[in-house]
């Protein structure tokens, strides 16, 4: 159950089902930035299913072998100050694009934003020259 084709057509569908599932139930779009954000900054009602939601993530991936899902054989072994700044440049980048990957890539598209589809074009982009850069150079 595990290889590629199927898990990632699996992963997408249930990101697909919890992004539709909480803009109808909250009517909030199921931006991963946009929710933690959400967490550092509490407003009054908010806490409770921006919790319930990053506790679902974490506790899905933890009985995701149970269900036959494996984890990478090896993971890219690098320093710690680079995954700091790489998670820095991250968090900069969706402040400045007003959004993730999640909450553009998939919600924004699904509603036809004109902003997000041109930030998805723009991440893609970027990640496609980085690896690039990074495998050839």
């Amino acid at each position: 159950m595990g290889e590629f084709p199927i898990s990632a057509l699996l992963g997408g569908m249930l990101l697909g089902v919890s992004a539709s599932l909480l803009l109808w139930a909250n009517g909030r779009v199921a931006g991963i930035s946009g929710i933690v954000s959400g967490l550092l900054t509490p407003k009054q009602g908010e806490v409770n299913w921006r919790v319930l939601f990053i506790l679902g993530m974490v506790v899905a991936s933890l009985f995701a072998p149970l269900m036959g899902f494996s984890l990478p054989m090896s993971l890219p072994v690098t320093s710690t100050g680079i995954m700091v700044a790489a998670g820095l440049l991250v968090g900069i980048g969706t402040k400045l694009g007003n959004g993730c990957t999640s909450g553009h890539g998939i919600c924004g598209m699904g509603r036809l934003s004109k902003r997000s589809i041109v930030a998805t074009l723009v991440f893609m982009l970027v990640a496609i020259v980085t690896t690039f850069v990074r495998l050839h150079l």
